[in-house]
């Protein structure tokens, strides 16, 4: 591991993005000896990362994530940054594969030596979100990329994902969402810290519509869900709503003077570090889960019993909760009646 260790801390922008593609492919690999390997490197990157901005951006399909993102990652590089991207492609029900198409979406910025883009095939993860985009985060982190941007598939659950990951939550929106605020569904708007109306420039009158309903709306949640953003204080970072034409490249400096001032008041009232703290842990519980998951279908006695309990449960000879008794009775050795 020193080798590729060395690479992504101290290479070349060659080398070091070449190491990062090495390790993040270790990171997704599901053998148990990579997955050895994986641990030790992370644990190894782990005092060099914490320094970086990390953004989820999600949106419907279609109002302009990846053309977005690149506006803003060519914005941030020419002011200093280095930009790493997380592009999270929904996998096939049907074959497990990937398109992983950001790479050609994103033309100008996949090339440039600043920025680095890994589209991640999302694997069937709940909300959407590539399994191993915690650790994803990380690496780039190290490698020095000062800001981290996660772009979801925008379906299901990744919104919730996402915002479970990242620093500050942005929600696209097209310039027609105000006229039918249901389509919005209101567990995405509570989650959001900002909401970006894009191609604003398509129908003006349409987008200023859509961003007074928008932040009528975001007022309305704050008095009935978060009591915080009830009562304006400068010192807490209230949700607000902005317009864009990413295709034009209007309004990205804008974007990023909400996302510095969210950074400021975040990190002065301490909000910032208490969301990582939490994240963290729940990161862990969530490993932990999948871990248990994987325990319990490879273990000997489950496996030989797994086949007819699904089945059973399939033709509705067995309830389903009888059925997981028997094989956590099987997995721990004991009568399925002391399962709870």
């Amino acid at each position: 591991m020193q080798p590729l260790l060395d690479a992504i801390l101290h290479g070349g922008p060659m080398a070091r993005r070449r190491a990062m593609a090495k390790a993040i492919t270790l990171l997704e690999s599901t053998r148990a000896d990579h997955r050895a390997q994986a641990d030790a490197l992370l644990t190894a990157l782990l005092p060099h990362t914490g320094k970086a901005f990390r953004l989820g951006i999600s949106g419907v399909p279609g109002v302009g994530k990846s053309t977005f993102i690149e506006a803003l990652g060519l914005y941030l590089i020419a002011q200093g940054h280095r930009v790493a991207v997380l592009a999270i492609d929904p996998s096939s029900s049907v074959s497990g594969g990937s398109i992983l198409g950001d790479k050609t979406r994103m033309e100008k910025l996949s090339v440039h030596e600043m920025a680095y883009i890994r589209p991640s095939p999302s694997s069937g993860t709940l909300g959407g979100v590539a399994e191993k985009t915690r650790e994803a985060m990380l690496v780039c982190e190290a490698a020095g990329y000062d800001v981290v941007i996660v772009e979801t598939v925008g379906v299901g659950q990744s919104e919730t994902a996402v915002a479970g990951m990242t620093d500050m939550f942005v929600l696209l929106q097209l310039p027609n969402a105000g006229d039918d605020l249901q389509a919005i569904k209101k567990g995405v708007m509570e989650l959001a810290d900002l909401v970006v109306i894009n191609k604003a420039d398509l129908d003006p009158k349409a987008a200023t519509r859509a961003q007074a309903q928008i932040t009528s709306s975001l007022r309305l949640l704050g008095l009935h869900g978060n009591p915080e953003h009830a009562h304006h204080d400068d010192t807490l970072w209230h949700p607000k709503v902005i317009q864009i034409s990413a295709l034009r490249g209007q309004g990205i400096d804008t974007f990023w003077a909400e996302v510095s001032e969210f950074r400021r008041l975040q990190t002065a009232n301490g909000r910032l570090a208490a969301r990582r703290q939490q994240q963290a842990l729940a990161w862990m519980w969530e490993r932990i889960d999948a871990g248990l998951k994987q325990a319990f279908r490879q273990h000997p006695q489950v496996r030989r019993l797994l086949p007819a309990m699904e089945a059973d449960v399939a033709q509705g000879r067995v309830p389903a909760s009888t059925a997981a008794r028997i094989l956590l009775a099987a997995q721990f050795g004991k009568a399925p009646e002391t399962i709870e």
